[in-house]
């Protein structure tokens, strides 16, 4: 069933665990996803990024996801991940996706408030809720490039005026994390994030979940994380995939449910683990 963040993200803040959100293309991506989270009934928030949007991309993810949910007993969110423009939010809250993310986090402070307001007010005038950033997680999620651009921790002293002065429903914090694949093992900051946490009303985000230890990931749940995004180790699971795929086929013309396979069964382990990982298995 669809819905809003706001509903999945206040229960998993009450019940101490976190939801995991994947960004995916494809019914090769969405459909394992969708049918691991159903399985182990984990709730789950699909996202798509610009990148994959371009051309008829609104069209395709929209309908495929909006098209299949209601056949899945699992709430699930349709999200646009770290959109840095307004026109892109719009067209994708025209498009029917329950919940946007606006990044501001390269701006200075009150342009990030004024340009997340805005959004808010959009958004919220249609149902949909808004992510926004405090704090700027580095790296790259679509040229792999870790450490690009500069990590700047969110300010604990900033979070209260922001939320309040923007209204949004979730906040992205940085605390360590990084997009991509991790060169090192990232040290996340959990005091920062626990004097975050006492002082947000809303639900916190972790970007840069994929390769962040296990073991970090859960006490960053523990300390108030509720949404973690994964979108690098799902690309890894789909190459190990697409390259057993090519070595088990014995024909020139493999009928496309072979060939698909040993992807969909990559993409499934992956996610379980996430949902292992989040403690969202049976919170349904």
């Amino acid at each position: 069933m669809l819905t809003t963040i706001n509903e999945i993200l206040r229960k998993a803040r009450a019940g101490h665990y976190a939801v995991p959100a994947f960004d995916c293309t494809e019914d090769v991506m969405i459909r394992p996803i969708l049918d691991t989270c159903q399985e182990m009934k984990s709730p789950v928030i699909l996202m798509a990024l610009e990148h994959d949007l371009k051309g008829k991309g609104f069209a395709y993810i929209s309908s495929i996801v909006r098209g299949v949910t209601d056949h899945y007993d699992i709430p699930i969110a349709l999200h646009l991940d770290h959109a840095l423009e307004f026109d892109l939010i719009k067209e994708a809250i025209d498009y029917g996706f329950t919940s946007v993310m606006y990044d501001g986090s390269m701006l200075p402070f009150a342009e990030n408030v004024a340009n997340t307001k805005r959004v808010v007010e959009l958004a919220h005038s249609h149902g949909v809720a808004v992510e926004a950033e405090l704090g700027h997680v580095a790296g790259n999620e679509l040229d792999g490039s870790v450490g690009a651009g500069k990590e700047m921790l969110t300010d604990e002293n900033e979070v209260q005026d922001f939320v309040q002065k923007t209204n949004v429903d979730a906040l992205a914090v940085s605390i360590g994390t990084a997009h991509g694949v991790y060169v090192s093992t990232p040290n996340l900051n959990i005091p920062r994030l626990k004097a975050i946490n006492k002082l947000s009303t809303v639900p916190l985000v972790l970007h840069g979940g994929s390769g962040t230890p296990e073991d970090q990931v859960k006490d960053a749940i523990i300390n108030g994380i509720t949404k973690v995004n994964i979108y690098a180790d799902l690309r890894i699971a789909m190459l190990a995939g697409v390259k057993k795929a090519i070595e088990s086929q014995k024909r020139v013309d493999p009928l496309p449910n072979e060939l698909f396979q040993p992807v969909k069964d990559a993409i499934r382990k992956a996610v379980m683990e996430k949902i292992d990982m989040c403690m969202s298995n049976n919170k349904v």
